[in-house]
Protein backbone atom coordinates (compact mmCIF):
# COMPACT_ATOMS: atom_id res chain seq x y z
CA UNK A 1 0.00 0.00 0.00
CA UNK A 2 1.38 3.38 -0.94
CA UNK A 3 0.07 6.46 0.81
CA UNK A 4 0.82 9.92 -0.58
CA UNK A 5 -0.51 12.56 1.77
CA UNK A 6 -3.88 11.10 2.73
CA UNK A 7 -4.62 9.17 -0.52
CA UNK A 8 -3.93 5.49 -1.19
CA UNK A 9 -2.60 5.47 -4.76
CA UNK A 10 -2.56 1.67 -4.88
CA UNK A 11 -6.34 1.90 -5.36
CA UNK A 12 -7.25 1.35 -9.04
CA UNK A 13 -9.41 4.47 -8.99
CA UNK A 14 -6.24 6.57 -8.79
CA UNK A 15 -4.33 4.73 -11.55
CA UNK A 16 -4.45 7.73 -13.97
CA UNK A 17 -2.50 9.75 -11.40
CA UNK A 18 0.26 7.25 -10.56
CA UNK A 19 2.58 8.65 -13.21
CA UNK A 20 2.34 12.12 -11.68
CA UNK A 21 3.00 10.69 -8.22
CA UNK A 22 6.13 8.90 -9.50
CA UNK A 23 7.24 12.18 -11.12
CA UNK A 24 6.86 14.03 -7.80
CA UNK A 25 8.63 11.24 -5.89
CA UNK A 26 11.57 11.43 -8.29
CA UNK A 27 12.13 15.02 -7.17
CA UNK A 28 11.58 14.16 -3.48
CA UNK A 29 8.37 16.20 -3.24
CA UNK A 30 6.70 15.06 -0.03
CA UNK A 31 3.05 14.09 -0.53
CA UNK A 32 2.13 15.26 2.95
CA UNK A 33 3.55 18.70 2.19
CA UNK A 34 1.40 18.77 -0.95
CA UNK A 35 -1.63 17.94 1.19
CA UNK A 36 -0.76 20.80 3.52
CA UNK A 37 -0.43 23.21 0.59
CA UNK A 38 -3.81 22.13 -0.79
CA UNK A 39 -5.47 22.58 2.62
CA UNK A 40 -3.82 25.99 3.05
CA UNK A 41 -5.15 27.10 -0.34
CA UNK A 42 -8.64 25.80 0.47
CA UNK A 43 -8.59 27.64 3.82
CA UNK A 44 -7.55 30.83 2.02
CA UNK A 45 -10.47 30.50 -0.42
CA UNK A 46 -13.06 29.16 2.04
CA UNK A 47 -12.10 30.48 5.50
CA UNK A 48 -14.25 29.53 8.48
CA UNK A 49 -15.95 32.37 10.30
CA UNK A 50 -18.59 32.89 12.96
CA UNK A 51 -20.04 29.68 14.41
CA UNK A 52 -17.98 27.64 11.94
CA UNK A 53 -14.77 29.17 13.28
CA UNK A 54 -15.81 28.39 16.86
CA UNK A 55 -16.57 24.77 15.96
CA UNK A 56 -13.25 24.54 14.10
CA UNK A 57 -11.40 25.88 17.15
CA UNK A 58 -12.86 23.20 19.41
CA UNK A 59 -12.29 20.47 16.84
CA UNK A 60 -8.66 21.55 16.56
CA UNK A 61 -8.17 21.45 20.34
CA UNK A 62 -9.62 17.93 20.53
CA UNK A 63 -7.53 16.77 17.57
CA UNK A 64 -4.32 18.12 19.12
CA UNK A 65 -5.02 16.41 22.44
CA UNK A 66 -5.73 13.12 20.66
CA UNK A 67 -2.57 13.53 18.57
CA UNK A 68 -0.37 13.81 21.67
CA UNK A 69 -2.24 10.92 23.26
CA UNK A 70 -1.13 8.83 20.27
CA UNK A 71 2.44 10.15 20.57
CA UNK A 72 2.55 9.03 24.19
CA UNK A 73 1.01 5.64 23.45
CA UNK A 74 3.52 4.89 20.68
CA UNK A 75 6.73 5.75 22.54
CA UNK A 76 8.08 2.84 24.57
CA UNK A 77 9.69 4.02 27.85
CA UNK A 78 12.47 1.50 27.20
CA UNK A 79 13.67 3.66 24.29
CA UNK A 80 14.42 6.52 26.65
CA UNK A 81 16.30 4.22 29.04
CA UNK A 82 18.32 2.70 26.21
CA UNK A 83 19.37 6.19 25.20
CA UNK A 84 21.48 6.43 28.34
CA UNK A 85 23.86 3.81 26.93
CA UNK A 86 24.99 6.11 24.13
CA UNK A 87 24.57 9.41 25.93
CA UNK A 88 27.40 11.19 24.05
CA UNK A 89 25.69 10.68 20.69
CA UNK A 90 22.28 11.78 21.91
CA UNK A 91 23.72 14.74 23.84
CA UNK A 92 25.20 16.14 20.63
CA UNK A 93 21.88 15.72 18.80
CA UNK A 94 19.97 17.41 21.64
CA UNK A 95 22.52 20.23 21.79
CA UNK A 96 22.04 20.88 18.07
CA UNK A 97 18.25 20.77 18.37
CA UNK A 98 17.70 22.75 21.56
CA UNK A 99 20.85 24.93 21.81
CA UNK A 100 22.43 25.55 18.39
CA UNK A 101 19.14 26.13 16.58
CA UNK A 102 17.81 28.61 19.20
CA UNK A 103 21.10 30.54 19.17
CA UNK A 104 20.89 30.81 15.38
CA UNK A 105 17.28 31.95 15.68
CA UNK A 106 18.22 34.70 18.13
CA UNK A 107 21.16 35.79 15.95
CA UNK A 108 18.87 36.19 12.93
CA UNK A 109 17.13 39.07 14.74
CA UNK A 110 19.58 41.34 12.91
CA UNK A 111 17.71 40.60 9.66
CA UNK A 112 14.66 42.53 10.92
CA UNK A 113 13.33 44.62 9.23
CA UNK A 114 15.71 44.75 6.25
CA UNK A 115 15.22 41.09 5.21
CA UNK A 116 12.47 39.64 7.42
CA UNK A 117 9.34 41.26 8.78
CA UNK A 118 8.69 41.04 12.52
CA UNK A 119 5.95 38.45 11.91
CA UNK A 120 8.13 36.21 9.74
CA UNK A 121 11.02 36.47 12.19
CA UNK A 122 8.65 35.23 14.89
CA UNK A 123 8.03 32.17 12.74
CA UNK A 124 11.75 31.67 12.08
CA UNK A 125 12.51 31.83 15.80
CA UNK A 126 9.71 29.37 16.55
CA UNK A 127 11.06 27.04 13.86
CA UNK A 128 14.37 26.98 15.73
CA UNK A 129 12.69 25.86 18.96
CA UNK A 130 10.72 22.77 17.89
CA UNK A 131 12.09 19.20 18.27
CA UNK A 132 13.58 16.97 15.59
CA UNK A 133 11.55 14.76 13.27
CA UNK A 134 11.20 11.03 13.91
CA UNK A 135 10.21 9.21 10.72
CA UNK A 136 12.36 11.10 8.20
CA UNK A 137 15.41 11.21 10.51
CA UNK A 138 15.31 7.43 10.86
CA UNK A 139 14.52 6.85 7.19
CA UNK A 140 17.39 8.99 5.90
CA UNK A 141 19.81 7.47 8.42
CA UNK A 142 18.81 4.03 7.16
CA UNK A 143 19.24 5.03 3.50
CA UNK A 144 22.68 6.47 4.32
CA UNK A 145 23.63 3.21 6.11
CA UNK A 146 24.14 4.94 9.43
CA UNK A 147 23.43 3.90 13.01
CA UNK A 148 19.68 3.26 12.70
CA UNK A 149 19.28 2.19 16.34
CA UNK A 150 20.94 5.43 17.46
CA UNK A 151 18.67 7.44 15.15
CA UNK A 152 15.55 5.78 16.57
CA UNK A 153 16.54 6.64 20.14
CA UNK A 154 17.76 10.18 19.36
CA UNK A 155 14.74 11.15 17.28
CA UNK A 156 12.24 9.61 19.71
CA UNK A 157 13.86 11.20 22.76
CA UNK A 158 14.04 14.56 20.96
CA UNK A 159 10.27 14.49 20.49
CA UNK A 160 9.75 13.33 24.06
CA UNK A 161 11.89 16.17 25.43
CA UNK A 162 10.32 18.59 22.97
CA UNK A 163 6.93 18.26 24.65
CA UNK A 164 8.54 19.86 27.72
CA UNK A 165 11.49 21.85 26.34
CA UNK A 166 9.86 23.62 23.38
CA UNK A 167 7.16 25.36 25.47
CA UNK A 168 9.84 26.43 27.97
CA UNK A 169 12.04 27.83 25.19
CA UNK A 170 9.08 29.68 23.70
CA UNK A 171 8.26 31.22 27.08
CA UNK A 172 11.88 32.18 27.77
CA UNK A 173 13.02 33.35 24.34
CA UNK A 174 9.93 34.55 22.50
CA UNK A 175 8.43 36.43 25.43
CA UNK A 176 11.70 38.21 26.18
CA UNK A 177 12.22 39.25 22.55
CA UNK A 178 8.71 40.66 22.39
CA UNK A 179 7.86 38.69 19.25
CA UNK A 180 5.12 36.59 20.85
CA UNK A 181 3.32 36.41 24.13
CA UNK A 182 2.73 33.23 26.11
CA UNK A 183 0.73 33.95 29.26
CA UNK A 184 -0.59 31.87 32.15
CA UNK A 185 -3.61 30.66 30.17
CA UNK A 186 -1.26 29.38 27.46
CA UNK A 187 0.69 27.42 30.07
CA UNK A 188 -2.56 25.82 31.24
CA UNK A 189 -3.36 24.94 27.61
CA UNK A 190 0.08 23.34 27.25
CA UNK A 191 -0.57 21.14 30.28
CA UNK A 192 -4.14 20.24 29.29
CA UNK A 193 -3.68 19.75 25.54
CA UNK A 194 -0.09 18.46 25.36
CA UNK A 195 1.36 17.10 28.60
CA UNK A 196 -1.68 15.37 30.12
CA UNK A 197 -2.64 13.57 26.87
CA UNK A 198 0.99 12.56 26.34
CA UNK A 199 1.33 11.15 29.87
CA UNK A 200 -2.06 9.47 29.56
CA UNK A 201 -0.83 7.86 26.36
CA UNK A 202 2.16 6.49 28.26
CA UNK A 203 -0.18 5.04 30.90
CA UNK A 204 -2.49 3.29 28.44
CA UNK A 205 0.36 2.13 26.18
CA UNK A 206 0.44 -1.46 27.51
CA UNK A 207 -3.23 -1.88 26.54
CA UNK A 208 -3.22 -0.14 23.14
CA UNK A 209 0.30 -0.74 21.78
CA UNK A 210 -0.73 -3.90 19.94
CA UNK A 211 -3.73 -2.19 18.37
CA UNK A 212 -1.64 0.79 17.23
CA UNK A 213 0.97 -1.52 15.73
CA UNK A 214 -1.65 -3.62 13.95
CA UNK A 215 -3.44 -0.59 12.52
CA UNK A 216 -0.40 1.61 11.92
CA UNK A 217 -1.58 3.00 8.56
CA UNK A 218 -5.07 4.10 9.74
CA UNK A 219 -3.61 5.76 12.84
CA UNK A 220 -1.08 7.52 10.61
CA UNK A 221 -4.02 8.98 8.70
CA UNK A 222 -5.46 10.20 12.01
CA UNK A 223 -2.09 11.84 12.75
CA UNK A 224 -1.96 13.61 9.43
CA UNK A 225 -5.63 14.48 9.44
CA UNK A 226 -5.17 16.22 12.80
CA UNK A 227 -2.24 18.22 11.47
CA UNK A 228 -4.15 19.20 8.33
CA UNK A 229 -6.97 20.41 10.57
CA UNK A 230 -4.48 22.62 12.43
CA UNK A 231 -3.22 24.01 9.11
CA UNK A 232 -6.75 24.76 7.92
CA UNK A 233 -7.56 26.54 11.18
CA UNK A 234 -4.33 28.58 11.06
CA UNK A 235 -4.70 29.74 7.47
CA UNK A 236 -8.43 30.29 7.84
CA UNK A 237 -7.85 32.57 10.83
CA UNK A 238 -5.11 34.33 8.89
CA UNK A 239 -7.54 35.15 6.08
CA UNK A 240 -10.27 36.36 8.43
CA UNK A 241 -7.80 38.57 10.33
CA UNK A 242 -6.03 39.75 7.12
CA UNK A 243 -2.68 38.41 8.36
CA UNK A 244 -1.47 37.83 4.79
CA UNK A 245 -2.13 41.33 3.47
CA UNK A 246 1.43 42.53 4.02
CA UNK A 247 3.18 39.42 2.63
CA UNK A 248 4.98 40.10 -0.67
CA UNK A 249 6.86 37.89 -3.14
CA UNK A 250 10.11 39.36 -1.79
CA UNK A 251 9.14 38.28 1.74
CA UNK A 252 8.66 34.69 0.56
CA UNK A 253 11.96 34.64 -1.38
CA UNK A 254 13.80 36.09 1.62
CA UNK A 255 12.19 33.52 3.92
CA UNK A 256 13.25 30.62 1.67
CA UNK A 257 16.81 31.99 1.59
CA UNK A 258 16.90 32.30 5.39
CA UNK A 259 15.62 28.73 5.81
CA UNK A 260 18.34 27.49 3.44
CA UNK A 261 20.93 29.44 5.43
CA UNK A 262 19.78 27.94 8.74
CA UNK A 263 19.91 24.41 7.35
CA UNK A 264 23.35 24.96 5.80
CA UNK A 265 24.81 26.34 9.05
CA UNK A 266 23.37 23.54 11.20
CA UNK A 267 24.37 20.74 8.82
CA UNK A 268 27.89 22.13 8.55
CA UNK A 269 28.18 22.49 12.33
CA UNK A 270 26.84 18.99 13.06
CA UNK A 271 29.08 17.41 10.40
CA UNK A 272 32.21 19.03 11.83
CA UNK A 273 31.17 18.42 15.45
CA UNK A 274 30.65 14.70 14.86
CA UNK A 275 34.08 14.39 13.29
CA UNK A 276 35.85 16.57 15.87
CA UNK A 277 34.36 14.58 18.76
CA UNK A 278 35.63 11.30 17.33
CA UNK A 279 32.34 9.62 16.43
CA UNK A 280 32.26 6.77 13.93
CA UNK A 281 30.79 7.50 10.50
CA UNK A 282 27.47 5.73 11.25
CA UNK A 283 27.11 7.89 14.38
CA UNK A 284 28.10 11.05 12.49
CA UNK A 285 25.28 10.32 10.06
CA UNK A 286 22.85 10.20 13.00
CA UNK A 287 24.13 13.55 14.28
CA UNK A 288 23.85 15.09 10.82
CA UNK A 289 20.32 13.92 10.04
CA UNK A 290 18.73 13.97 13.51
CA UNK A 291 20.44 17.17 14.62
CA UNK A 292 19.47 19.23 11.56
CA UNK A 293 15.77 18.34 11.33
CA UNK A 294 12.69 20.13 12.62
CA UNK A 295 9.36 18.38 13.09
CA UNK A 296 6.34 19.68 11.23
CA UNK A 297 4.14 17.03 12.84
CA UNK A 298 4.98 18.25 16.35
CA UNK A 299 5.59 21.93 15.61
CA UNK A 300 2.23 22.72 13.98
CA UNK A 301 -0.06 21.46 16.77
CA UNK A 302 2.25 22.95 19.41
CA UNK A 303 1.98 26.36 17.74
CA UNK A 304 -1.82 26.15 17.85
CA UNK A 305 -1.61 25.66 21.62
CA UNK A 306 1.30 27.97 22.44
CA UNK A 307 -0.08 30.90 20.45
CA UNK A 308 -3.78 30.34 21.12
CA UNK A 309 -5.79 33.44 20.30
CA UNK A 310 -3.09 34.78 17.98
CA UNK A 311 -2.90 34.43 14.17
CA UNK A 312 -0.40 31.59 13.63
CA UNK A 313 -0.42 31.41 9.83
CA UNK A 314 2.77 33.44 9.49
CA UNK A 315 4.29 31.78 12.56
CA UNK A 316 4.11 28.27 11.04
CA UNK A 317 4.96 29.31 7.46
CA UNK A 318 8.78 29.21 8.02
CA UNK A 319 8.49 25.73 9.57
CA UNK A 320 6.50 24.47 6.58
CA UNK A 321 9.07 25.85 4.13
CA UNK A 322 12.05 24.59 6.16
CA UNK A 323 10.52 21.12 6.36
CA UNK A 324 10.33 20.74 2.59
CA UNK A 325 13.86 22.10 2.10
CA UNK A 326 15.29 19.67 4.67
CA UNK A 327 13.58 16.73 2.95
CA UNK A 328 15.05 17.61 -0.44
CA UNK A 329 18.57 18.27 0.88
CA UNK A 330 18.68 15.26 3.21
CA UNK A 331 17.34 12.93 0.52
CA UNK A 332 20.20 13.95 -1.76
CA UNK A 333 22.79 13.61 1.03
CA UNK A 334 21.45 10.22 2.13
CA UNK A 335 21.76 8.89 -1.42
CA UNK A 336 25.30 10.23 -1.61
CA UNK A 337 26.29 8.51 1.65
CA UNK A 338 24.64 5.27 0.49
CA UNK A 339 26.86 5.11 -2.60
CA UNK A 340 30.09 5.28 -0.58
CA UNK A 341 32.19 2.14 -0.25
CA UNK A 342 33.76 3.03 3.12
CA UNK A 343 33.76 -0.20 5.22
CA UNK A 344 32.73 1.85 8.25
CA UNK A 345 29.35 2.35 6.63
CA UNK A 346 28.68 -1.36 6.70
CA UNK A 347 28.44 -1.29 10.47
CA UNK A 348 25.20 0.11 11.86
CA UNK A 349 26.16 -0.10 15.49
CA UNK A 350 23.55 -0.41 18.19
CA UNK A 351 23.18 2.59 20.45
Amino acid sequence: MRIIGLIDFSDTRWSPYRGRVRFLSRFHVDGFILSIIVVAVLASIFPASGAGATALEWATKIAIAFLFLLYGARLHPREALEGLRHWRLHSVVFAATFMLFPLIGLALRILVPSVLTEELYTGVLYLCLVPSTVQSSIAFTSIARGNVAGAIVSASMSNLLGVFVTPLLVILLMNTTGEAHVDASSIVDIVVQLLIPFLLGQLIRPRVAGFLQKYAEPTKLVDRGSILLVVYAAFSAGMVEHAWDGLSAWNVVALVAVCCLILAVVMTATAYAGKALGFSLPDRIVILFCGSKKSLATGLPMAAVLFAGQPIGLIVLPLMIFHQIQLIVCAALAQRYAKRTDPDLEVATAA
